[in-house]
């Protein structure tokens, strides 16, 4: 009904438009696969389970690779290089400070809970508490006062001591291949390292479970827009798990493998693990031909410091080295570093773990990097040839080494260091170099073990990895030593003419004959001394009174005795005066049989060797054998102390060496200087690569290092206790006449004592009486 007319609606049915019916909407579909290309749902099923079980069977082969390595210590392989423990005495010059670096290189800190030790800093004092890894035994408390240790104090009943061992410092850990790292736990890396490490390089590593999805679909879009690979997106745990397991080529079966492997290693360690791992591992550059492996390595080799001694800024740099080491090498590159670590801090800073003052501070830090000396690594040269000896030794065993107690001393060798680095730059001012820098060897041991204390091998094991410890070169005249004791050794033999140090020479211009050829040798300096004794001749390095010597005693006998020491010698005249090569380590040998007691000794330098099971490979025992009669080796010793107190090594007393000691320079092309106290003996040699002219005295050139280097060691515990050099049984002494090497009788103007084997000495200068003397004027 219309509600307005009031009359009844009619609806035309046939007017109503009838709504076309709903069409389907079109879908977009594939195209129908032919039926000879359609498989059986049957087979693909059986494909996926095939894969999942080949990925299965790879997923638990190489979990039990990773197993397996982790159970042994992901570095196994790697030897602990442990250098000769220190001895600490009242009296010596030691501040609280350097204390406590020594204690940090053993492995101390100052948390009680450690393993190795703990220290604890007081007012005048340090108090040190091995902890039960270590083997230093009791607590003490060490007291300073005026830079030196003033007393030490046992914990246990407060009783003094004179003397304290401590823990024997690390090294290095030295891998089979050439790695170098100091493993360190994890709550030994320093806050301020995770935080810079995470930002730059994993942000989320403490969140994520092995793969950051976030990032590498954020690296990927990237990549995508700048139409090259160059986001990375690899977290932690992947660059772990490669570095750990895997080679280096890259293919997607390596790929796939590190994606099994960063699943287990996320399955069954801890983050604070797989970090440690981690900072144990990661390459951080090069160091000679070794590779800087982990933050406490390159922390030392950067910094000079413990891992635990970093700043924020330091922490920054080692963290921002990661991706590129070589690049961002500080050494090399301190702008780049400076960037980077800047980029690093910035990021520290987004992420919130670094506060705005802190970061203006460390933005304006300079790099603080260690000095130069440190970056050439001298004791490479050491770790270098005990590697050689290792694997001399134990051969195909060398590889279950887990231990090697070196012999190193490491205050002789920083006192060596700063001898070469000292003398060295005097050397360069008198020496018209041209065509590159003179070179240097240092090489000092104990001369009744054989053990190696200090070893420097050139100037820079960075730039030259040769060990001219090891190189051959004329020896000059501190071969003339064994000259000298063939001459005394005639007293032995019965030879026909009977030397001894008051037997005279005759020094001056004489050509010599050896079968058809002639030899005129000339004095160093041009002038000669006519009539001198065998004492004389030595401590001056008088070369024809030498070669008289030596033709005089016989050549044969002279080489007998060089041989007899480990020396190449060949019977000629121009023996006498150094003529045939020799290493600095080989005159070190040698000189063992004057500081010896006759006994020749074989340097070494391990201590020690233990597999991982603590079970003995090396014992060090010293190799020994004795080249000549005590008797002559005393009496020549006595005539090199000579050399020392008036010949060509006086200059060494003359700057503050006070130790009783005998020595002898060498001049040939190259300078030398040997010498020895009753408990350490060091050869120091100078020269040029090619064999060019140093023109320069060893007693200019070697000696103020030697004498450099023992004035520091004597200083040192135990070497300052060094003795006067005892005469075995057998050897007496006599006054005579200086000038004439008689007995001194009242005629005799001057008058010295001299030493002789026993039965050699001159008979006494008759007195006549009174009458005798009236009827002989008659």
């Amino acid at each position: 009904m219309d509600t307005e007319t009031g009359k009844s609606a009619v609806i035309d049915l046939e007017k109503i438009e009838t709504p076309a019916p709903p069409q389907p909407k079109r879908r977009w579909t594939l195209p129908p696969i032919p039926k000879q290309w359609r498989i059986p749902i049957y087979i693909v099923l059986g494909l996926w389970s095939a894969a999942l079980i080949l990925i299965s069977i790879e997923y638990f082969r190489l979990a039990h690779m990773a197993d397996r390595r982790l159970a042994e210590g992901p570095f196994a392989t790697s030897t602990e290089i442990l250098a000769a423990p220190e001895l600490i005495a009242t009296g010596e010059t030691l501040t609280a400070n350097d204390l406590v670096t020594r204690l940090q290189h053993s492995g101390y800190t100052a948390s009680p809970d450690n393993a190795n030790g703990s220290f604890a800093v007081q007012r005048s004092s340090v108090l040190i508490s091995p902890g039960p890894a270590s083997a230093a035994g009791q607590r003490v408390e060490v007291q300073f006062a005026q830079g030196k240790i003033s007393a030490i104090v046992s914990l246990a009943n407060r009783t003094p001591l004179q003397q304290y061992q401590l823990d024997p410092q690390l090294l290095t850990d030295l891998s089979q291949n050439r790695e170098k790292r100091r493993l360190v736990t994890y709550s030994e890396i320093p806050t301020s390292l995770v935080h810079a490490l995470c930002s730059v390089e994993d942000k989320r590593f403490f969140q994520h479970g092995g793969f950051d999805y976030r990032r590498a679909v954020k690296a990927a879009l990237v990549d995508l827009r700048d139409g090259r690979k160059q986001q990375g997106a690899s977290t932690l745990t992947m660059q772990l798990a490669r570095a750990l397991w895997l080679h280096p080529r890259k293919s997607w079966r390596r790929k796939v493998e590190e994606t099994l492997i960063t699943l287990h290693i996320e399955h069954v360690l801890t983050k604070q693990q797989i970090f440690e791992d981690y900072a144990n591992q990661v390459f951080l550059g090069m160091r000679g031909p070794y590779s800087v492996n982990g933050f406490g390595e390159a922390a030392r080799v950067y910094f000079a410091k413990d891992l635990s001694q970093i700043d924020t800024a330091q922490a920054a740099v080692l963290a921002g080295m990661v991706q590129r080491p070589s690049y961002f090498n500080p050494f090399r590159y301190p702008e780049r570093t400076v960037s980077r670590r800047n980029l690093v801090l910035e990021l520290m800073k987004r992420n919130g773990e670094l506060g705005e003052t802190d970061y203006q501070a460390a933005v304006a830090e300079p790099l603080k990097l260690a000095p130069p000396v440190n970056d050439e690594s001298e004791d490479s040269y050491f770790l270098s040839m005990m590697s050689d000896e290792l694997q001399s030794s134990l051969g195909d065993s060398a590889a279950q080494s887990r231990t090697v107690a070196a012999t190193l001393d490491p205050q002789l060798q920083r006192a060596a260091e700063a001898a070469v680095r000292s003398g060295m730059a005097a050397v360069d001012k008198q020496v018209q170099a041209g065509g590159g820098q003179p070179q240097v060897a240092l090489v000092a041991l104990d001369p009744h073990t054989g053990e190696i204390k200090a070893l420097i091998g050139g100037r820079s094991y960075g730039k030259s990895q040769l060990n001219h410890v090891m190189a051959s070169r004329q020896p000059g005249s501190v071969f003339k030593p064994f000259v000298y004791a063939a001459a005394i050794q005639t007293a032995i033999d019965g030879a026909p003419k009977v030397f001894t140090p008051a037997s005279m020479l005759t020094d001056e211009a004489t050509t010599f004959t050896f079968g058809n050829q002639t030899y005129q040798p000339k004095d160093f300096r041009g002038d000669y001394q006519g009539e001198v004794t065998l004492r004389t001749a030595l401590a001056e390095s008088l070369n024809v009174a030498s070669v008289s010597l030596a033709q005089q005693v016989g050549y044969g006998r002279v080489v007998g005795i060089a041989r007899a020491a480990g020396l190449n010698a060949q019977p000629t005249p121009s023996v006498a005066l150094g003529a045939y090569e020799e290493t600095p380590l080989d005159i070190a040998a040698a000189y063992t049989i004057f500081a010896n007691g006759g006994v020749w000794v074989k340097p070494t330098t391990i201590a020690s060797v233990h597999a991982a099971d603590g079970s003995v490979l090396i014992q060090h025992q010293p190799v020994t054998r004795q080249a000549i009669d005590p008797r002559v080796a005393y009496v020549t010793l006595n005539m090199m102390e000579e050399v020392l107190r008036s010949g060509t090594g006086a200059s060494a007393r003359a700057h503050g060496f006070a130790l009783p000691a005998a020595g002898k320079t060498g001049t040939s092309r190259d300078g030398w200087f040997a010498g020895f106290t009753s408990n350490l003996l060091c050869v120091v040699w100078v020269g040029f690569d090619d064999n060019r002219d140093l023109k320069l005295e060893g007693a200019k050139s070697a000696l103020p290092i030697w004498t450099a280097f023992m004035k520091e060691a004597s200083q040192i515990a135990p070497y300052r206790s060094a003795r006067d050099f005892r005469a075995p049984a057998g050897v007496v002494s006599a006054q005579i006449c200086s000038n004439t090497g008689e007995s001194a009788g009242p005629d005799c103007d001057s008058t010295r004592t001299e030493v002789f084997i026993e039965g050699t000495q001159p008979p006494p200068v008759a007195t006549a009486s009174i009458g005798d003397s009236q009827g002989g004027g008659q």
